[in-house]
């Protein structure tokens, strides 16, 4: 403890204070000198304190990090599904109709193409598919795609979509964190950190066979959020979904739940004791949240991934008794049995099979006939159980491919200039076709919806404004849609 004793000049020795102790007198010198870099402490957090007060934007911190909180305005959505199609389908072969393709087959593209391309192409290819309309909306979807056809008046069809990348690497982190080009948090990441999660005993947001390539965990990690709203991996891409689990999540039967609370307990004294000392740190603060939601995930998450108790019906809906669409299947369930306990972001992969720079006809007849069965089946399960309604479900992939083959006669490039995705539920206006591409698919001419777009009609339909959902790192305020982005107010029911 700090006395009065603090003299003009050098500590030379001890003196008696007049209770009988021995107190050391320092020197002014002395007491900057061990005490500056806690001055300069206490300068910088009454800084930043007044900075966060200054910042209305900044989404106020909770009791807990994955505590439940307030959207800036009522939201649509309470939770969000992604069907991530890695690769890039075909939209002129999937969701956008285009007779003229059909019509002028083997001509070359009547308009300049663009410049920055992964193969040499030639000339116009049409769609090996028929199309057909579904639905009293009348959507256009190809015979690839019945089942999910089937439920046309439930989707929002979003023709005029565009991005910046015309490689998978780039092109795909920018449609999950919206960024091609830097390490950013990805939307999963945002939703966790704003708005936290209704389950406190599963993460806010957890992936389901994720690729291992073009980005790899930077396709759900947090980046410089805290490290608790980061992706919680089941399995990968290179392992069939009956074997995916959340790693570790099994304790030893040797060790009983009281002493294992007991031992994280002292861990956790532990961190906590050095976060004291050693001030802020976001890896030891993650940590310290990632142990006690991990001991929590014992209970809760071993049963939800046991889906034998699933009906016979249940099953088959989602195609598990096909050995084709089985192992999408059996993702698409697991996506709605976490959605259902109040996991915030659930993402099912399919992967990577969509990039068809030949083999066309082949490839994307087997990708479609291993999604569309549960697609459609995870579709008419959140309906049927209600959760449709405030459950926002996405799909598409990084790009599109182009209009045009490759000079191999039998494939597509990849085309970031012009393609489809859709939403179903969640707030999403259902039965509609918003946008479209110029007369042949390779370009978005009309209502023209970018990644950034798309990202902040997201988040509007979760009552997060993405220009106020901001964090504060290295100086400035970051989010998901940068310094872009409109909402698309046309597809807000």
């Amino acid at each position: 403890m700090w006395t009065n004793l603090i003299s003009p000049g050098v500590f030379d020795g001890s003196s008696h204070c007049g209770c009988g102790r021995l107190t050391r007198v320092h020197s002014r010198r002395d007491l900057l000198r061990v005490s500056a870099a806690g001055f300069g402490w206490l300068a910088l957090r009454q800084l930043l304190g007044a900075e966060a007060i200054g910042n209305p934007r900044a989404i106020p911190t909770a009791s807990g990090p994955l505590t439940v909180r307030a959207s800036h305005f009522a939201p649509r959505a309470k939770r969000m599904i992604f069907l991530f199609m890695h690769g890039g389908p075909s939209q002129v072969d999937t969701f956008d109709h285009k007779p003229l393709l059909t019509r002028d087959h083997g001509k070359p593209y009547p308009f300049a193409k663009p410049r920055v391309v992964s193969s040499p192409t030639a000339n116009l290819l049409r769609s090996p598919w028929e199309f057909r309309q579904y639905g009293q909306s009348g959507a256009w979807v190809s015979d690839l795609f019945p089942r999910v056809g089937a439920h046309a008046d439930d989707l929002c069809i979003i023709n005029g979509m565009y991005g910046s990348n015309s490689r998978h690497g780039g092109a795909l982190l920018e449609l999950h964190t919206g960024s091609d080009t830097f390490v950013r948090p990805s939307m999963g990441s945002w939703l966790s950190y704003g708005l936290g999660t209704e389950s406190q005993d599963l993460p806010s947001f957890i992936t389901i066979c994720p690729t291992l390539t073009h980005g790899g965990t930077n396709a759900y990690g947090s980046a410089f959020l805290p490290a608790i709203h980061q992706g919680t991996p089941i399995g990968n891409a290179g392992i069939s979904s009956d074997r995916a689990e959340i790693p570790f999540i099994r304790n030893s039967d040797s060790t009983p739940p009281e002493q294992q609370r007991r031992e994280l307990d002292l861990v956790q004294d532990f961190n906590r004791k050095h976060l004291e000392v050693a001030g802020p740190d976001p890896q030891l603060e993650g940590r310290i949240s990632s142990f006690e939601l991990a001991f929590r995930m014992q209970a809760a998450a071993p049963e939800l991934q046991d889906i034998r108790g699933e009906t016979e019906a249940t099953r088959k809906l989602y195609g598990l008794d096909n050995p084709v669409t089985a192992n999408f299947g059996r993702q698409c369930l697991m996506a709605r049995r976490f959605s259902e306990r109040g996991v915030r972001f659930v993402q099912a992969t399919h992967s990577y099979k969509w990039d068809q720079h030949g083999g066309l006809k082949r490839d994307h007849a087997n990708n479609a006939a291993e999604v569309d069965t549960p697609i459609a089946g995870l579709l008419t399960d959140l309906k049927s159980r209600g959760l449709l309604e405030d459950t926002l479900v996405l799909w598409g992939g990084e790009f599109g491919r182009t209009p045009v083959t490759e000079l191999n006669g039998d494939g597509r490039d990849h085309n970031p200039n012009g393609y489809t995705v859709w939403l179903a539920g969640g707030g999403s206006k259902p039965g509609i076709r918003h946008g479209s591409t110029d007369d042949y698919g390779y370009f978005s001419v009309e209502n023209k919806v970018h990644l950034h777009d798309l990202h902040a009609t997201i988040l509007a339909l979760f009552g997060l404004d993405h220009e106020r959902l901001t964090y504060r790192y290295g100086g400035r305020d970051f989010r998901l849609t940068d310094v872009h982005g409109n909402v698309v107010e046309e597809i807000l029911a």
